[in-house]
């Protein structure tokens, strides 16, 4: 069973790696970015069967006006000043296909989280 699903999963793999990536799209999980923190930015590559697939820096590459990135993720320092950084993803065997686009980085501190027993005494 287990060289069947292994048999499976190599064969969608070079199926997919045989298409051809036409497009891109930015996936965020949030609306801002956080300081002092990595920010994974989500790319997913649309194929010509249109379907899509999960694109990382092995496939993209990756530029931002502030910050570093280390593969998808972009770190922002906490000592940021900058109210928001402009984002680019250009694949790397066709830099023709490539999103650009602008994040604001979040103002405010997230707040602490109640402990359980604060939790608990809520009810």
């Amino acid at each position: 069973m287990k060289k069947i699903i292994l048999s499976l999963f190599v064969f969608s793999f070079v199926a997919a790696k045989a298409q051809k990536i036409d497009s891109i799209y930015v996936h965020l999980y949030t609306d801002s970015l956080k300081k002092g923190t990595y920010n994974y930015i989500n790319i997913d590559g649309r194929l010509s069967n249109g379907r899509y697939l999960p694109l990382d820096s092995t496939q993209v590459t990756f530029s931002s006006s502030y910050g570093k990135f280390y593969g998808n993720n972009l770190l922002i320092d906490k000592d940021c000043k900058e109210e928001k950084v402009s984002i680019k993803v250009s694949m790397k065997n066709n830099p023709a296909i490539h999103k650009e686009f602008v994040m604001y980085i979040k103002k405010k501190e997230d707040g602490k989280l109640p402990t359980i027993e604060e939790l608990k005494k809520k009810g």
